[in-house]
């Protein structure tokens, strides 16, 4: 009877860990080695639709050139395309929950924004521990701060699929009638107010627009809190807790008190339901002086055919300059300037059963073949450098951005509790637009931070 057992537990342990010399076979080699597979991609893409173009791109050119590279190599491959249309909180909660069942796409594309929540509940893991290695010349093409988007905690989760970046924009006629130099840029926050001062001597003209308030929600927050923030040398998110009501947050609610309580930018703005729209179409009628914004604004808002705002004589009219840290060397990690960028990440769904194709593939996603094809002839930031330098030469800004911007840049911490955080920073500027003290606002912010992320989670 004994020796029955001894041998019933030797064989289990055969099989679970291949304790008897027989190699237990590792995830990332699943089906290594398969002649045939399937494999799905997930986007919040529709054709007609929401983000037609990426759409597009997938169903008539990846997959029919992918499945036609594979084939030369004497593999069939089936690439199917589950397109979703669906506001993007809605598209979330359906990836999480897909993921979270071991179901869902192989690979799926989400907001960068997101990456981190998704690694903490466990639904998608480090690339390496999905597929092994990871090599590949195309990060040589991605800047390492753009790589950031597809990394928590360190380990690198997925691909970054595009990004963009922040900068001041200004309006050179509006510079020339008030003295400033047309290649203005700015080496801390007294050079930005002092162009304020000059520029509040044009009749009809608000010399500064910082986004603030509640009205213009995560605007305020990525175009006004965070990059301004980035250039006190202290991330809103550092060492595992949430900067509360802290020297340099208060120096930033400072700024605001300074541009709004100074006369140097329009409170009321601030408060309208259409605040950000307005502004754009302020700045398009040579009306608002210098803008911090993300790149969209010149290639989609003051574009002179196309844009929301059109601005004909925008190539010669717009000035941009990096966004400057509170003085030189403040900004994170040292720096002179900062910025502010989003994105999306394609991860592999660790659930996939084919590991090595998920990763052949997602690496052509992001082939600078691949990605030069998905911009269908627009000028557009791309996560590839080699493909900026290519498909952006006849732009300066976008050159610019991808040059000098990318490389600084930093991202939102992809937490859950993200959202919360980034509305109690709007109420901050908020209050002080409305005539509070930097202090009061800190505090209250603070009270709001605890009250939405626990008393541990604050620094």
């Amino acid at each position: 009877m004994r020796r029955t057992t001894t041998f019933g537990l030797l064989a289990v342990c055969g099989l679970v860990a291949g304790c008897l010399g027989q190699p237990q076979q590792r995830e990332q080699d699943r089906n290594a080695d398969a002649t045939e597979f399937t494999l799905t991609i997930v986007a919040n893409a529709v054709a007609g639709g929401k983000n037609s173009r990426g759409a597009n791109w997938l169903r008539n050119w990846v997959i029919p050139r992918f499945t036609e590279l594979q084939k030369a190599k004497g593999v069939t491959a089936t690439i199917e395309f589950e397109q979703n249309g669906a506001g993007d909180e809605d598209y979330k909660t359906k990836v999480a929950l897909d993921l979270k069942t071991g179901g869902g796409g192989d690979v799926v594309e989400i907001d960068g924004i997101w990456l981190g929540e998704l690694a903490q509940a466990g639904q998608i893991r480090p690339l390496a521990d999905v597929v092994g290695n990871t090599d590949w010349d195309g990060w040589e093409q991605i800047p390492d701060a753009v790589q950031g988007l597809g990394e928590f905690e360190g380990k690198r989760y997925g691909v970054p699929m595009g990004t963009d970046g922040r900068v001041l924009f200004y309006n050179k006629k509006l510079f020339a009638q008030a003295g400033l130099p047309a290649n203005w840029q700015p080496r801390g926050w007294q050079d930005v107010l002092d162009a304020g001062a000059k520029l509040k001597t044009l009749p009809g003209v608000t010399p500064i627009q910082l986004n603030a308030g509640t009205a213009m929600g995560e605007a305020t927050t990525m175009q006004g809190v965070l990059p301004v923030l980035a250039g006190t040398g202290k991330p809103v998110y550092d060492n595992g807790k949430w900067q509360g009501d802290s020297a340099e947050l208060k120096d930033v609610l400072g700024l605001y008190e300074k541009i709004y309580g100074g006369g140097l930018g329009d409170p009321v703005l601030q408060q309208e339901a259409k605040g950000r729209d307005r502004s754009f179409q302020l700045f398009s009628e040579n009306r608002i002086g210098v803008l911090l914004e993300g790149d969209y604004f010149w290639r989609s808002v003051v574009e002179p055919r196309n844009g929301v705002a059109k601005m004909p004589d925008r190539d010669t009219a717009v000035g941009w300059a990096l966004v400057p840290a509170r003085q030189p060397g403040a900004g994170v990690g040292g720096q002179d300037f900062v910025s502010m960028s989003g994105g999306g990440v394609r991860v592999i769904n660790p659930n996939t059963r084919y590991p090595r194709q998920a990763w052949e593939f997602l690496r052509f996603l992001n082939s600078a073949e691949a990605v030069k094809e998905s911009l269908a002839g627009t000028a557009q930031l791309t996560q590839r450098q080699d493909v900026n330098d290519e498909v952006l030469e006849g732009d300066p800004m976008l050159t610019f951005v991808a040059e000098k911007v990318l490389p600084i840049t930093r991202y939102r911490p992809g937490l859950a509790d993200y959202p919360k955080v980034s509305a109690a920073l709007q109420q901050a500027t908020a209050d002080v637009v409305a005539g509070k003290s930097p202090d009061e606002a800190a505090r209250a912010y603070r009270a709001a931070l605890v009250r939405a992320v626990g008393e541990d989670n604050v620094g």
